[in-house]
């Protein structure tokens, strides 16, 4: 939303889905968002064929892409089964959005949430910047938005601890309100997570992870608002609708790739110098003055009078 991006140590599938007879509809997601992996599209069409009345998301990403991220969000949430989202390790970046489509939040011991403002790459020239700069700002707004519809709050109040980059463990997760409870003990016959260490590294962040960060700041926080009963008929027209806010993708950057691509230019720096040194001498005729074509015409009798004068 990263979007940086955390490195990859170990390639893993981006996202799995499913069926188990006699219980919810399992979705995994265990990896970067986007770029690094399957894009949105692919596991909204996914998605949109489970029917099941319930859905259970485990989840353990350090993010990735903003837009593909709201995308799975939304996906998840317009859903029309009850969703349980279960943090298993790491929910940071643009998976801590994704989390919050869950009708239950859980987090399990040990696993973390970091929210942060989105960041990316641009090259152009000073429009080009500003661009980038309002479109981050707007993404970041909206995302502090969701934030606070969920856990209550304003969405200033949400921005400024997205700016600090807040790291929160399970427990202080629930009591911001990003999460409804903390599971100490995994269920029976549930494999454990391996550490999120083992495959992410966590440095293209600011703390690299929450026993690295400050604690959060959790003051001046309101109450999220009670939500009325409607009843069964009326569940459907509260559905939350997908709304598309914009289309250009913001590509991460990994620690690993920003290093190939220095190590790219620096490899083309003596082809780049040589090629300038051609265009240098291919265009110095341009530089010099035009000649005097007067002078040219009187050169013979310039001669003439030189030779009559040396004779002499």
């Amino acid at each position: 939303m990263n979007l940086q991006s955390a490195a990859v140590t170990e390639r893993r599938d981006w996202y799995r889905i499913t069926n188990q007879a006699g219980g919810p509809v399992v979705v995994d997601i265990f990896d970067e968002i986007g770029f690094w992996g399957v894009n949105a599209a692919a596991f909204q069409r996914e998605l949109a064929a489970v029917s099941a009345s319930e859905i259970t998301v485990n989840l353990s990403s350090p993010g990735g892409e903003i837009f593909e991220g709201i995308a799975i969000y939304n996906a998840l949430r317009t859903h029309p089964a009850a969703i349980t989202v279960r943090v298993s390790a790491l929910a940071a970046s643009i998976a801590s959005v994704i989390a919050q489509a869950g009708d239950r939040i859980v987090m399990l011991s040990g696993s973390q949430m970091m929210i942060h403002e989105g960041s990316g790459l641009c090259m152009g020239n000073a429009a080009d910047m500003a661009q980038m700069a309002e479109l981050l700002d707007r993404q970041s707004a909206n995302i502090a938005d969701i934030y606070a519809e969920r856990a209550g709050g304003n969405a200033d109040e949400w921005r400024e601890r997205m700016k600090a980059e807040t790291w929160f463990n399970a427990e202080e997760a629930v009591a911001a309100g990003l999460a409804d409870e903390v599971e100490t003990t995994p269920r029976k016959g549930e494999p454990v997570e391996e550490p999120v260490t083992a495959r992410w590294d966590l440095s293209v962040f600011r703390h690299a992870g929450r026993e690295q960060a400050p604690a959060p700041v959790l003051t001046n926080q309101a109450e999220p608002a009670e939500q009325p009963d409607l009843g069964e008929q009326d569940c459907e027209q509260t559905q939350p609708t997908l709304t598309v806010i914009d289309h250009t993708p913001l590509v991460p950057m990994s620690a690993e790739l920003l290093n190939e691509a220095t190590e790219a230019a620096e490899a083309l720096r003596p082809a780049a110098e040589q090629l300038l040194d051609s265009w240098t001498a291919l265009t110095a005729h341009l530089t010099q003055p035009a000649p005097d074509p007067w002078a040219g015409l009187v050169a013979h009798l310039t001669s003439s009078s030189a030779a009559t004068s040396t004779h002499a």
